[in-house]
């Protein structure tokens, strides 16, 4: 270090040299601290099974009881990349393609990393007692998390028998619904439900300046499938929603 006797005695250009000299060692040092938090901060994904048999996820392990389940990588897959495992899914439990892609829209955006402050988990944020319920080994991978959450959507729909009740109840859970007798004064929820409605029924108008309409599907097997393509379903019991 440099006493102030000195940098008395030094020249102007001696003394502005050493001020460019320590304030890129400063910067040096910020730069460095940076690169390490955000080494520290990694996305990487570790879950770990505790006495009880809940699953904990965390990005920061404290303890080598966790094991790594995702390695941190860009989020580059689009919309489009999930439709092939979404309309087979459709098919499968009898829901439509397009409420399955409102869901998850509103769920996770289609960030197959998301993880909400309520511990919520990937494209269709399931949290980790319901994944484990419905046998979804990570959540994380797009498929699992697309299956189960599609899986769980069909179970509310045969529940409730009414689409915005399931999806109330996919927010917050079927015996918050049950206690409050129908869409809970929550809201979080009451905006998620209008949320998935909007963008399953579309935003865009029809010639007859009208909203796309939702119907209600009976099939063969009792199950209630909510469509905005009726045409598809003369052959069973159609009704308006």
């Amino acid at each position: 270090m440099v006493s102030t006797s000195h940098l008395a005695k030094l020249t102007p250009s001696s003394i502005a040299w050493y001020i460019f000299v320590m304030s890129r060692a400063l910067f040096i040092c910020m730069f460095s601290v940076i690169i390490t938090a955000a080494s520290v901060c990694s996305a990487d994904i570790y879950k770990y099974v505790d006495e009880n048999g809940v699953a904990i996820f965390t990005n920061v392990p404290d303890s080598k009881n966790y094991r790594k389940i995702l390695t941190e990588k860009k989020n580059s897959r689009k919309m489009d990349d999930y439709d092939e495992i979404i309309y087979e899914l459709s098919s499968k439990y009898n829901i439509e393609p397009s409420l399955i892609k409102a869901i998850i829209t509103v769920e996770s955006n289609w960030n197959y990393n998301a993880v909400s402050n309520k511990g919520a988990i990937g494209l269709m944020q399931l949290m980790p007692s319901t994944a484990k319920d419905l046998s979804v080994g990570n959540p994380f991978n797009p498929e699992e998390n697309i299956e189960g959450g599609t899986r769980y959507l069909r179970y509310l729909l045969d529940r409730f028998n009414d689409l915005p009740l399931a999806l109330a109840a996919y927010n917050a859970g079927p015996k918050t619904v049950e206690l409050s007798g129908g869409i809970p004064s929550i809201t979080e929820t009451e905006q998620y439900v209008k949320k998935v409605l909007s963008l399953f029924k579309g935003t865009s108008y029809n010639s007859n300046n009208k909203l796309t309409r939702i119907y209600r599907v009976t099939l063969d097997d009792g199950t209630v499938l909510f469509t905005n393509t009726p045409f598809a379903y003369q052959n069973f019991k159609v009704s308006n929603f």
